[in-house]
């Protein structure tokens, strides 16, 4: 899985009726799934579907030979605006061959590699979107951590 990227953008707000479709409380992101699904398949991804998750949102990425798409992570602030967490979905990077007894690499590390430059060229290219990250290791690593009282 290669980092997280995290944005905010008003384009992408809570939809009329999402709150019906999402699984799990606040794990909103219908707009930006569906702004992806255009944009990717702009770029020449298949991108035949979204679909909410327990934990988001999932734009599948078809053609390749392991699962993959786009994980969106949205959460509501305290202001009531969204930010969004995004990462490749493309899992795993190595599998066991029977065959050959040994781990092979499945592809999908440059797949997410390449995936992960598309996704941050879309949201730099767009003056709507904010960049706040690019390289988290986690949706919690940007947060600043709230002192003991």
């Amino acid at each position: 899985m290669t980092p997280f990227i995290h944005i905010t953008s008003a384009k992408f707000s809570i939809l009329p009726g999402e709150a019906e479709q999402i699984i799990n409380e606040g794990t909103y992101g219908k707009a930006l799934a569906e702004h992806l699904t255009v944009r990717l398949r702009d770029l020449g991804y298949r991108s035949p579907f979204f679909c909410p998750e327990d934990w988001g949102w999932w734009v599948e990425l078809a053609g390749y030979p392991f699962t993959f798409g786009v994980c969106i992570y949205g959460r509501v602030c305290a202001d009531g605006s969204l930010e969004h967490y995004l990462s490749d979905g493309a899992r795993p990077a190595r599998r066991w061959s029977w065959r050959r007894l040994r781990f092979v690499d499945t592809g999908a590390g440059d797949a997410a590699a390449a995936l992960h430059s598309d996704l941050v060229a879309i949201f730099r290219a767009d003056p709507d979107v904010h960049v706040l990250a690019i390289d988290l290791d986690s949706m919690a690593s940007d947060e600043v951590p709230t002192p003991p009282v």
